[in-house]
């Protein structure tokens, strides 16, 4: 299994089974406890989605306490779904994205739903992003539609700035 996913699955188990927050192990690559970069931590169960939360910039010290963090609160805090129990992990599978910084996009022709995740934003505060290659997201003005939706934005009244970015997946 990779180090990261299982680093991510680790944490979740001893957040939900004894209430604590791991700390990153010594053993990881030197790189995720050197390199910062925002994170992604998906759940599923069964093959359908349990939790999925996120940072599209660092805000941890290094890329494995990104994961730990956004795995917990995949784990415990995705609105979308009650908080995970000790019952259910033995049926969860886990994936891990290691996020690039975001490129503003001049042009949406720039996007590629199975290559680039995007931010899409609005003055002031209004955001929502989508990762990439996510089925059923085949087009670009369906990632972008879903992405507004996510975000609680109105693209037809309301002006919005769109970002890509790259991902590396681990699973």
């Amino acid at each position: 299994m990779n180090p990261l996913v299982a680093l991510a699955g680790r944490a979740i188990e001893e957040y939900i089974k004894e209430g604590k927050i791991i700390s990153p192990p010594a053993d990881l690559p030197e790189e995720f406890l050197e390199k910062k970069a925002g994170t992604f931590v998906t759940i599923m169960k069964n093959g359908e989605l349990r939790g999925c939360i996120g940072t599209y910039l660092p805000t941890r010290i290094n890329v494995a306490e990104e994961i730990i963090f956004n795995a917990i609160a995949a784990a415990t805090e995705d609105y979308r779904f009650g908080p995970i129990q000790e019952k259910e992990l033995n049926s969860l599978t886990y994936t891990v994205y290691l996020l690039g910084c975001p490129e503003p996009v001049r042009d949406i022709k720039e996007l590629n739903p199975e290559k680039f995740g995007i931010i899409v934003k609005t003055n002031p505060y209004k955001t929502g992003l989508l990762l990439p290659d996510l089925e059923g997201v085949d087009t670009i003005e369906k990632q972008v539609s879903i992405a507004c939706q996510k975000g609680g934005i109105d693209p037809v009244q309301e002006k919005i700035f769109i970002y890509k970015f790259r991902v590396i997946k681990y699973q």
